[in-house]
């Protein structure tokens, strides 16, 4: 036999196989329908198990190649049943209620929260995001999710992630203690700025401030100063500007945005010295209240699974087999549960698909704790 033959053996079980998975959806769904009727629960995790290792123990040594191919078949089945079941979701009414509810275009202008002062990055994104917002500074990402909660502000904005230094820990960690739903997102070019005072040269620096993800996006550079410089953190990069224009100090710079040089009278030493050129902020805007505005095409969640081996694999089989991308994916450790995490996911699915209906129908009952953020547009 010559390869041609070997391929024409494969074309043929593959052939089989299709075969047999066509009908094996089949009864699959026939299965789902009696469920239903005769309201049964929609997943037996008991026989799933046994089923597991009863075609594991046939297989020998492909046991494990076994149990990874039917725990995908287990997870495509429940996609082509979820079906039947979509309808019966009350988080997916909600959903439905809320597009019919929120207005057709998004507002303007609106009263909005953000961490820091005037020049802040935060104050840009929302510039980006409304034309005229009227803005409230806290000096925390608490305050920001406070306000929301308390329904100080109709709105909040806040930095997520950095393409340069990851993820803004603390703001994932804020997520799992305040209720909010997120109706919009925006990508921010991001460009620090070495600034000090009128006159003051680059060997005369002693001290540099700025917010702690500034300083890892410009790592590089600062290793270009003496070791004697000192580095230090302070609550924003705006905040940061605003110490220099107030210290009586000569020796002291920020990292902060090019606005803040006309905002607080300092001088621009060196411009854009962020490590990476692409430098970008992703910030999200959140509210109260759930809100879906038309063109929402990506979609945020949180959830727990059970801690045991392959409880996140089921929730990704899922993904998989509704063939939704997962952009973002964050762990976070839970506060006072010992190695259990919350985990945060982007989804590329628009909040008008089939898929995205069939997802909220399954997606719970895969987890210990589910939280649906929101469906939204991002602007870049």
């Amino acid at each position: 036999m010559d390869l041609q033959d070997y391929w024409a053996k494969l074309d043929k079980t593959d052939d089989e196989l299709l075969r047999l998975f066509m009908e094996r959806m089949d009864i699959a769904y026939q299965i789902a329908q009696y469920k239903k009727e005769h309201g049964l629960p929609a997943q037996d995790v008991s026989r799933e198990r046994e089923r597991l290792f009863a075609l594991g123990e046939k297989s020998g040594e492909m046991h494990t190649y076994t149990h990874a191919l039917y725990s995908l078949l287990f997870e495509l089945s429940r996609a082509h049943q979820g079906g039947l079941r979509s309808e019966d979701s009350e988080l997916y009414k909600s959903i439905t209620a809320a597009m019919g509810n929120t207005e057709q275009e998004f507002p303007q202008t609106v009263l909005s929260a953000c961490q820091g002062v005037e020049g802040a990055y935060s104050q840009i994104a929302c510039e980006r995001l409304f034309s005229e917002p009227s803005i409230f500074y806290f000096t925390s990402f608490d305050g920001v999710f406070s306000a929301i909660q308390n329904g100080l502000c109709r709105y909040g904005v806040l930095p997520l992630e950095n393409s340069t230094a990851g993820s803004v820990n603390i703001v994932y960690d804020l997520m799992m203690r305040f209720e909010f739903k997120i109706v919009r997102s925006v990508r921010l070019k991001i460009d620090h700025n070495l600034l000090v005072k009128p006159g003051v040269k680059k060997t005369e620096i002693h001290e540099i401030i700025s917010h702690e993800q500034a300083i890892n996006q410009c790592s590089g550079y600062l290793k270009g100063f003496d070791k004697n410089v000192k580095i230090t953190p302070v609550v924003n990069t705006a905040e940061a500007a605003k110490i220099v224009a107030e210290s009586d100090r000569s020796d002291l710079a920020a990292l902060s945005s090019r606005a803040c040089c006309d905002l607080y009278g300092l001088k621009c030493l060196e411009s854009s010295v962020q490590d990476k050129g692409n430098n970008y902020t992703r910030f999200i805007c959140i509210s109260k209240d759930l809100e879906i505005y038309p063109g929402s095409n990506r979609t945020s969640i949180m959830l727990t699974t059970a801690h045991k081996p392959g409880a996140l694999y089921k929730v990704l089989g899922l993904f998989y087999a509704l063939g939704i991308n997962v952009v973002k994916l964050e762990s976070r450790p839970i506060p006072d549960r010992d190695f259990e995490f919350m985990f945060y996911f982007d989804l590329e699915t628009s909040v008008y698909s089939k898929e995205f209906r069939q997802l909220l129908c399954e997606l719970e009952s895969l987890c210990e704790e589910f939280h649906y953020l929101g469906s939204y547009l991002e602007i870049i």
